[in-house]
């Protein structure tokens, strides 16, 4: 009996804890975004090449650095045969050879580097540059997950209230065909009218199954990219998506090409490309640097070497680089043309997708005014129709496609005021505000 029951609590627990995993999470745009950009493999890899431009920005400043290298040696050596050529006491008495068996050298050297035809100053900018550069690139990519993931909360919105349309009006199909079968065995109605009714009801449910199939991949496609749980169950809110006033609208390209991170990006990238003409530039110079260093030497029973400091100027000229070095300059002039026709490509294209954009959303506001009025219409529609059906002034054909028509305008209705704040949220991305409006537009 205690076995029984032992057995009994633990499937009622179970069943608990399936429920439970089974419950839906409801997560704020706000926090889907925020979460994106925390979790996404994307904003990661963005972050992780800046620490890499940091680093490689850090190293070229190290150029500037002296140098500063230790050395030693010990070797051991065979008997050597030693011949003197230099008879030290001038006596012609021949002296004893020492024996020599081991060198022992230290060394320490030091250069600065004082002048490399600016090379390494033009190195510093053009990482600088390039620092910045991925940084801009970084802050885009922040700024594409967080549209993507509006985009996908904005698709579970609208497959979600299109369910929930279609839910309630199937439950009055649903009815309408109970209705029919009595109507039909009283010999009321047709039984062609009740096959149209069922066949209603027949299309919702199709229609039903689809947005369910919908909804699945969209849900996975968003959980995936929050890196939660793949079973994982999202439920938009309405308040938590369309509760909100929509503020600061762009109307013109200005604000595009002063905040779009891109653009910012290949700036940089120009201007790293202008130092880089100039470092190749620096081989037309000569190198110049200040080396000194420290010796001490033993060989043994022969000489013994302490304190030899030195001091003095290095300087190095590639007289080669006179006649080879053209083809790197005008390389590096050529990638710099490059990067300005690129910058000019991006800035047409920006003003293209902000005319787009602006474009896209006032349709999107004429669309939402036009959908409410033909709401209210096909409700209206739909009450006269049923009253004249009562009264057997119109047919079932009447009714159904009055009613057709009543779902299809709440679900129209639903779904641009969705894609009105979709649109908003495009135009404020194009124009590189998506980021630093977004918190402003939920306050």
């Amino acid at each position: 009996m205690k076995v029984s029951q032992f057995m009994l609590f633990g499937i009622f627990f179970i069943g608990i804890s399936a429920v439970e995993a089974q419950e839906k999470t409801s997560l704020t745009l706000n926090e889907a975004i925020n979460l994106a950009w925390t979790k996404s493999n994307e904003v990661t890899l963005a972050n992780t090449k800046v620490k890499t431009k940091k680093y490689e920005l850090q190293a070229t400043k190290n150029n500037q650095y002296p140098d500063l290298k230790l050395s030693g040696q010990y070797q051991r050596l065979a008997n050597a045969s030693i011949d003197f050529k230099l008879d030290q006491n001038n006596s012609g008495t021949p002296q004893a050879i020492p024996i020599v068996n081991q060198l022992m050298i230290g060394q320490l050297n030091a250069s600065v580097p004082v002048f490399s035809g600016f090379k390494i100053q033009n190195s510093i900018k053009a990482n600088e540059n390039l620092y910045q550069a991925e940084m801009a690139t970084s802050s885009q990519t922040k700024e594409e997950i967080a549209l993507r993931v509006i985009d996908y909360y904005a698709s579970l919105y609208k497959a979600q209230k299109t369910i929930e349309l279609l839910k309630e009006n199937q439950k009055s199909a649903k009815q309408r065909v109970k209705d029919f079968i009595e109507l039909e065995k009283n010999g009321i109605i047709p039984r062609n009218d009740l096959l149209k009714s069922k066949l209603q009801a027949s299309k919702i449910q199709l229609s039903l199954d689809e947005t369910n199939n919908n909804l699945k991949i969209i849900n996975f496609y968003l959980v995936t990219l929050l890196k939660l749980n793949p079973d994982t169950k999202l439920e938009i809110r309405e308040d938590d998506f369309a509760d909100f006033q929509m503020t600061n609208i762009p109307t013109n390209e200005l604000p595009a090409l002063e905040n779009r991170k891109d653009l910012e990006a290949i700036r940089f990238q120009g201007k790293a490309s202008e130092a880089n003409i100039k470092i190749a530039k620096s081989s037309y110079y000569p190198a110049i640097a200040i080396i000194g260093g420290y010796t001490a030497l033993d060989l043994s029973n022969v000489i013994t070497v302490q304190n030899a400091m030195n001091i003095g100027v290095g300087i190095s000229y590639d007289l080669s680089a006179i006649l080879k070095n053209g083809t790197l300059v005008r390389l590096a002039e050529n990638k710099y043309f490059e990067v300005q026709n690129s910058e000019a490509i991006l800035t047409d294209y920006i003003k293209i997708q902000v005319h787009k954009a602006i474009e896209d959303y006032d349709l999107a506001l004429k669309q939402n005014t036009v959908y409410e009025e033909a709401q209210e219409q096909a409700t209206e529609n739909f009450r006269i129709v049923k009253d004249k059906y009562d009264n057997g002034l119109s047919d079932t054909n009447d009714l159904l496609e009055a009613d057709v028509e009543q779902l299809n305008s709440k679900i129209n209705k639903a779904l641009a005021k969705a894609n009105t704040i979709q649109k908003y949220y495009e135009l404020l991305s194009v124009t590189g505000q998506l980021s630093q409006s977004f918190n402003l537009a939920h306050k």
